[in-house]
């Protein structure tokens, strides 16, 4: 968010605009916390099914399809 409230502000003055502040307010504080936590738990679930399958497999099937 840092960043963001920083480059983009001087991007725009590169270019000769000034922009508005519903621009450069994309996310505030409080949805960050939901939106990471999603994420995570996409990430969770997306590493389900191959560490199932890693603790099924052997360990030299395993590693010859790496």
């Amino acid at each position: 968010m840092l960043v963001h409230g920083r480059v983009l502000p001087a991007m725009g003055e590169s270019a000769g605009l000034r922009l508005p502040g519903s621009v450069l307010a994309v996310y505030h504080a409080a949805e960050l916390l939901p939106l990471a936590l999603g994420g995570l738990l996409i990430a969770a679930l997306g590493a389900l099914l191959p560490a199932g399958w890693a603790a099924r497999a052997q360990t030299a099937t395993a590693l010859r399809t790496e």
